[in-house]
């Protein structure tokens, strides 16, 4: 039997338990790491009639899914949730299901594991700190650099500095931190995503790529000598590229990839291009992780309305990261 898929739910309060809990009653391979009594409550309340079967990763190895329930690995939940109204109480209970998730994916228990969308802003004010899942993931697995790509189709978009604020963006990207986000991408879209020798367009960090220094030495002084040094390396490299025009639909037909240097310069263009489709990838961990592109959407909590198009696409690009390369 094939290992497990495990998909956290996320925030209690969000609409990732009823996601989860609708995407589950076509997808049963899946092993949610979640509250039973939290999927109970939320698929009665959508009016889905289902079992939630308990068991852990191993059980769940060891035996076929059967339709018409849903597999769940139980954590408990410290408090009971109500839809829309976010409890600091709760927030050991989602980094529980982290914490439990990636444990299992470490040791070679689980294929790999999606998230739904968490919110940092109650974590925080439970008094843990807390920048989000890649973060988090990357400390669990003991890796220093990994890196945040997001996908729509055949757009690629990944980034050198992720949660960070703008003042800080300039002084983040250091040559070693770009060094080690490019060779990261490079190898993981030849692992993972099976490019042979993978087309990345870098973004400079100014206006116009800088203006050859008249608008920022950035590219000068940091970006260009990094990539003079990846390309005699032997990665595929272009620019870097004005960000304004580096999305051109032309441009974008020659690359594989994008490199943007900060959070909102590539994504707001990737979710124009494919928000409710497009998923996140971590990569540089050792197992597979995607999620959603979305956030908790507190105001359709428990209405049964949310979309499950961007959590269909994580599962199944998980799914199909997981098949063995040939």
């Amino acid at each position: 039997m094939a290992r497990p898929l495990l998909l956290t739910p996320g925030e209690p309060a969000g609409i990732g338990p009823e996601i989860s809990c609708r995407l589950a009653l076509n997808r049963p391979e899946l092993l949610l790491v979640a509250d039973p009594a939290l999927l109970e409550q939320t698929c009665s309340s959508l009016g889905l009639k289902l079992e939630i079967e308990c068991m852990d990763p191993e059980q769940a190895t060891a035996t076929a899914p059967s339709p018409g329930r849903i597999r769940c690995w139980p954590v408990a939940m410290r408090y009971p949730s109500t839809p829309g109204r976010l409890d600091p109480g709760n927030a050991p209970y989602v980094l529980e299901c982290l914490e439990r998730s990636a444990g299992a994916c470490l040791s070679g228990r689980a294929d790999g594991m999606v998230t739904a969308p968490i919110h940092k802003g109650v974590i925080n004010d439970a008094g843990v700190p807390f920048s989000g899942h890649t973060e988090f993931l990357a400390e669990r697995a003991g890796i220093e650099r990994v890196v945040m790509l997001l996908t729509a189709g055949l757009l690629r978009v990944a980034l050198v500095t992720t949660h960070v604020p703008l003042r800080e963006v300039a002084d983040a990207i250091t040559p070693e931190r770009l060094k080690s986000t490019l060779e990261i991408l490079n190898r993981e879209l030849i692992d993972r995503f099976n490019l042979e020798r993978p087309r990345i367009a870098v973004l400079g960090l100014n206006p116009h790529a800088g203006e050859a220094g008249h608008l920022g030495r950035e590219e000068i002084d940091v970006i260009e000598p990094v990539l003079i040094t990846a390309r005699a390396d032997g990665l595929n490299l272009c620019g870097p590229l004005p960000a304004d025009t580096a999305f051109l639909p032309d441009q974008l037909k020659t690359f594989d990839a994008v490199l943007a240097m900060y959070h909102d310069q590539g994504l707001p263009v990737l979710k124009h291009a494919g928000f409710g489709h497009s998923v996140n990838v971590t990569l540089g961990l050792p197992f597979i992780r995607t999620s959603v592109d979305h956030g908790t959407a507190l105001d359709l909590a428990g209405q049964g309305r949310a979309d499950l198009g961007s959590l269909q696409a994580a599962v199944e690009l998980a799914l199909e990261l997981a098949q063995p390369t040939t």
